[in-house]
């Protein structure tokens, strides 16, 4: 079963969340049922709460149903960009779900600490104890594996949901197990460690879905794919100023500017980005929009002074790059203009950037005045 959804987890999204919910949703009702009826013959309130996790779990599954399916819905006039980030939503709830449920059990278990309830053991409470950790490890693993084929946040978070399931399941028993044979009653003790684990996992959890809807930087290796196949193109000698957009999963635009010789006319590079945009957009699906950058290529002199400035500043942070430089000159100066890629996390604000690099270069050129204009590099943060 697990093949048949793998082998269509990058064809369509909404189907294999939807399949992936139903699944869950059917296991963890099972789940509820025997954990509940077994939890009540007891009389083993821990063993009811977890019957009733299993509950809340199922109405987790069915808003990541929910959210795959808003989703999956096609662009409109008042969302252009589509609907894909109701699926980092989704995960939102579901992790949200986690924390609380961490907590509630947290709750509990001091209220257990305070007012001990004995438990009554038996061989049925083990057997369905163990088969509810044995499907909360398969849960654990299909979710996770399916998350990581369709890269989704919400399966990666239903994922981490079952492997906290299975560990305070786990803690149950070993803790009815031990009051079994030595008299001790840890349930809450135990109950009150678990519960500490689920909260610091939904808080995790809870960071990796809003980090996405709040502009996150892009994931490096796509920072460095995208420059390197620009870069692959005869005739580009740079690229800057690149912009990566993500409005749900596949639904990613980047934007750039490139730099090509001046002196091969713009019709021959517009030409060339045109064939760079249509790659990315047959091979990969990504929109990518270029800017053609035209550099002065057969001035030794402009040549020179560029290469001077960039290492001028990059002598003040080594991530720092120099862009679009072109020269003015006039009888008592020369307007030297330029822009300066700022790395995210950089301590220097814009107007100490601009007089530092100006100190550096009126150095070397004394009649220069700089014109500098510091962009933001809004992919730095993902080196």
């Amino acid at each position: 079963m697990n093949e048949w959804i793998y082998s269509r987890a990058q064809g369509d999204r909404s189907r294999v969340g939807a399949l992936t919910g139903m699944v869950c949703i059917m296991l963890n009702i099972i789940l509820c049922a025997a954990k509940g009826a077994i939890g009540l013959v007891s009389g083993s309130v821990s063993i009811v709460a977890d019957a009733l996790n299993n509950l809340t779990d199922a109405s987790s599954n069915i808003v990541s149903v929910l959210g795959f399916k808003l989703a999956s819905r096609p662009a409109d006039p008042e969302h252009p960009y589509g609907h894909g980030r109701y699926e980092y939503l989704s995960g939102l709830v579901v992790a949200v779900m986690v924390l609380l449920i961490g907590i509630e059990l947290l709750r509990s278990s001091i209220e257990k600490i305070i007012a001990p309830t004995p438990v009554d053991f038996s061989l049925a409470l083990v057997a369905v104890l163990v088969m509810s950790i044995a499907v909360k490890l398969w849960m654990a693993a299909f979710n996770r594996g399916l998350g990581n084929r369709i890269d989704s946040e919400t399966l990666i978070a239903t994922a981490q949901d079952s492997k906290n399931d299975a560990i305070a399941t786990a803690a149950v028993l070993l803790t009815s197990i031990i009051g079994q044979f030595t008299g001790v009653n840890l349930d809450a003790w135990a109950g009150l460690a678990v519960g500490g684990y689920i909260i610091y996992s939904g808080v995790e959890l809870i960071k990796d879905t809003i980090d996405p809807l709040l502009g996150e930087a892009p994931d490096p290796k796509l920072v460095e794919h995208i420059r390197s196949t620009i870069m692959s193109y005869d005739g580009v000698l740079g690229t800057h100023d690149l912009m990566v957009h993500d409005y749900g999963p596949g639904r990613q635009f980047a934007s750039a500017h490139v730099e090509m010789a001046a002196e091969d006319g713009p019709l021959v590079s517009h030409d060339t980005l045109d064939n760079i945009e249509q790659a990315f957009k047959d091979n990969e699906g990504l929109i990518v929009t270029l800017h053609y950058d035209p550099i002065v290529t057969n001035d030794p002199e402009v040549l020179d002074m560029r290469n001077r400035i960039n290492d001028m500043a990059k002598s003040i942070d080594p991530r720092m790059s120099i862009h679009d430089l072109r020269c003015v000159p006039g009888p008592t100066h020369t307007n030297v203009i330029f822009d300066c890629l700022r790395p995210a996390g950089c301590a220097l604000c814009a107007a100490e950037i601009k007089e530092r690099l100006s100190e550096r270069v009126i150095a070397v050129y004394p009649q220069a005045i700089c014109k500098i204009t510091v962009d933001e590099d809004y992919v730095s943060a993902a080196q």
